[in-house]
C-alpha cells in the first residue's frame, strides 16, 4: 500500500512539473509572437500606432512617405501604401522633380522623355522597373525585404537594376508615419502660361506637382522669344537685376514666392494694383500673376 501511494504521488509531482513547462512555453510563443515583429513587417514607429494589435499587420488606410530629393536631379521618391484587412495591397513609387515641378516621373517615363533604355542602356524603362519594385513589396509586405547594397541597388527583385535605396526609405517612412488623409487634388503635373509682356520680352510660366493630393512642388518662370528659361537666364547672370541696383536677383526673390505658395497651400498673399506685395519678406518683384497662373493650372486638378 505504501509503495503505491509512493508511485502515485510521484505520478502526481511529474504531473504538475510537465503541466509547469507547458504554460511556461505557452507564456514564451505568445510574448514572442506579440513583442517580436514578424519577418514580414516593416518597422514600427511606436508614436504612430502604425500596426493593428495582432503582430505583422498595419493599420488598414493610405500611406504616404518621402525620400530626401538628389540634389543634382531634382528627383525626390515617394510612395504611397494602400492597407487593406492589415496587409499592403498597393504600392505606388514614383517621384517629383523639386527643380522642375511639372509631371511625376512615371509619366515623363512613360511618354519616353526620361529615357532609361535609350539613354542610359537600362534593362528596362523606369516605370517597369518600379512596377516590378511595387509587386514585391506587396509579396514581402516588408520594406526591409529589399536588401540594398552600398550603390543603392539590389539583386533582390528581378528586373530592377536602378537605385532602390530611395524607394525603401520611403516606404519605411510612410509606414512610419501611419494612415494619412490625401488633399484635395489629383495627382500629377500642371502648368499654365501667361502672355508675352511686349515691354518686357517676358512670358510667365507655372509648373506645379501634386502627389497625395497636395501641392508638392513648384516652378514659377518665364520664357522670352529666344526660348531662354527666365530663371535660368537670372542664375546665369543675364537679368540683372542687382546691378540695377535691387537687393538680390530674380531667381533669388522668385523662389521666396514658390516657398510662400507651398507653405500656404496654394494660397495667395494680399497683392497690390501692380502685382506687388509685402506679405512676401525680400520679394520686390511683380509675383501676382504666378498666383493666378497657378490657380489656373490647379483647375485641372480637381
Amino acid at each position: 500500500m505504501k509503495k503505491a501511494s509512493v508511485i502515485l504521488s510521484s505520478a502526481l509531482v511529474l504531473g504538475t512539473l510537465l503541466a509547469g513547462c507547458g504554460n511556461n512555453n505557452n507564456n514564451a510563443a505568445n510574448t514572442a509572437a506579440t513583442n517580436a515583429p514578424a519577418e514580414t513587417t516593416a518597422p514600427a514607429a511606436t508614436n504612430s500606432g502604425n500596426t493593428t494589435a495582432e503582430a505583422g499587420q498595419y493599420q488598414d488606410g493610405t500611406y504616404y512617405g518621402t525620400a530626401p530629393a538628389d540634389e543634382k536631379t531634382g528627383w525626390q521618391s515617394f510612395v504611397l501604401l494602400t492597407v487593406e484587412g492589415g496587409k499592403i495591397t498597393k504600392a505606388d513609387w514614383d517621384a517629383f522633380n523639386v527643380k522642375n515641378a511639372g509631371d511625376l516621373k512615371k509619366k515623363v517615363s512613360e511618354d519616353g522623355n526620361y529615357g532609361l533604355v535609350s539613354k542610359g542602356g537600362g534593362q528596362a524603362e523606369w516605370h517597369e522597373q518600379a512596377a516590378n519594385a511595387e509587386a514585391f513589396l506587396i509579396e514581402k509586405q516588408d520594406p526591409a525585404a529589399v536588401v540594398v547594397n552600398a550603390e543603392g541597388k539590389t539583386d533582390a527583385i528581378s528586373g530592377v537594376s536602378v537605385g532602390v535605396s530611395d524607394f525603401v526609405a520611403a516606404a519605411q517612412a510612410a509606414l512610419a508615419a501611419g494612415p494619412t488623409e490625401a488633399g484635395p487634388y489629383k495627382d500629377g503635373g500642371y502648368k499654365a502660361e501667361g502672355e508675352m509682356d511686349a515691354e518686357s520680352g517676358w512670358k510667365s510660366t507655372v509648373a506645379l506637382t501634386v502627389a497625395n493630393g497636395n501641392i508638392v512642388a513648384a516652378n514659377f518662370s518665364g520664357v522670352n522669344a529666344a526660348g531662354d528659361d527666365k530663371k535660368q537666364y537670372s542664375v546665369d547672370g543675364k537679368y540683372g537685376m542687382k546691378a540695377g541696383g535691387a537687393s538680390a536677383e530674380w531667381h533669388e526673390e522668385i523662389a521666396l514666392a514658390e516657398k510662400y505658395f507651398l507653405d500656404n497651400k496654394g494660397a495667395a498673399p494680399a497683392l497690390d494694383a501692380e502685382g506687388k506685395t509685402d506679405a512676401i519678406s525680400g520679394v520686390s518683384i511683380h509675383v501676382g500673376e504666378y498666383f493666378t497662373l497657378a490657380e489656373k493650372a490647379l483647375e485641372g486638378a480637381k
